[in-house]
């Protein structure tokens, strides 16, 4: 059985344009980077004792959130990419007004609210609560929330 194949050429714009399908099949759409905050410092009352529900003490965030950002590095335009600014501006509002007795429970509402408000896949948090335990820099939690993107 003979077999007959035809050979086109494609012009520059239709190969390329081919190539990019392949690749997105080929990864199947699964595309991870991440923004991040580091040293976001609020003022809370935070704490289980008398005299921390008295006070506000600082905590320090760091966060890890996974997107995507090849739309918005093509557009360069802020809607199409995770607003940072927007994230942090929604956690200094929640943290500075929350008056939770654990570090924990602070911890789980501010990766819930990244990841419902901000549509964020997965997000790694570092809670940290400064001298709050004497002799010790850093007393603090990590957690890590959702599905990370392969």
């Amino acid at each position: 059985m003979q077999t007959l194949s035809v050979h086109r050429a494609l012009d520059p714009i239709t190969a390329c344009t081919h190539l990019i399908v392949i690749y997105l099949l080929l990864s199947n759409g699964n595309h991870m980077d991440i923004i991040y905050l580091r040293d976001l410092r609020v003022d809370a009352v935070i704490g289980i004792y008398g005299w921390e529900r008295q006070v506000r003490q600082a905590i320090v965030l760091d966060l890890e959130m996974a997107t995507d950002i090849r739309k918005a590095a093509s557009s360069d335009d802020i809607k199409d990419t995770l607003n940072y600014k927007g994230v942090a501006k929604r956690i200094i509002d929640f943290v500075s007004h929350s008056e939770f007795g654990l570090v924990e429970t602070l911890a789980e509402r501010i990766a819930e609210i990244v990841q419902t408000e901000f549509n964020v896949p997965w997000v790694r948090l570092q809670l940290n609560k400064k001298g709050a335990v004497r002799g010790a820099r850093d007393v603090g939690i990590i957690i890590e929330r959702g599905a990370k993107p392969a």
